[in-house]
């Protein structure tokens, strides 16, 4: 299991998921680093300005639901742009509607979650992140701490 640095780009509106992703962190001693873009349009600023340097996050969890630019957009900007069309993104939010999963996944998400509720659930998911994307999968590693 990878245990160096990850980065995590957490593009998400709502200060209160911030919060909870960020104690939930803290708590499980994660080596992470927790870079968070406000929406859309912030997180595509962020990764645009990461190419020169090819300092990208390995694994970004994205929200659908923001303001200026929603997750679908923010997809398929990435998935359009060669420089950025490898990131590894899990679609974090709180719909479970059947068409949201499938248009996710058709402009080529990696993963689709549900956002947890609770601290507690948070915790869980740092667990699942930890054990499957930065213990069993392979990330292309772009980034250096």
């Amino acid at each position: 299991m990878r245990r160096e640095g990850v980065k995590l780009l957490l593009v998400e509106d709502n200060p209160a998921d911030v919060f909870l992703m960020e104690t939930a962190l803290e708590l499980s001693a994660l080596p992470v680093t927790l870079e968070v873009a406000r929406d859309g349009v912030e997180a595509l600023e962020q990764l645009e300005a990461g190419k020169a340097a090819e300092r990208f996050p390995d694994l970004i969890l994205l929200d659908l639901n923001m303001p200026r630019l929603d997750g679908f957009e923010v997809l398929a900007a990435l998935r359009e742009d060669p420089a950025l069309r490898h990131l590894a993104v899990v679609v974090f939010t709180t719909s479970s509607a059947p068409d949201d999963v499938k248009r996710a996944y058709t402009l080529q998400a990696n993963s689709y979650v549900s956002k947890p509720a609770s601290l507690d659930e948070f915790l869980h998911l740092m667990t699942l992140l930890d054990a499957y994307w930065f213990g069993a999968a392979s990330l292309p590693r772009t980034y250096q701490p």
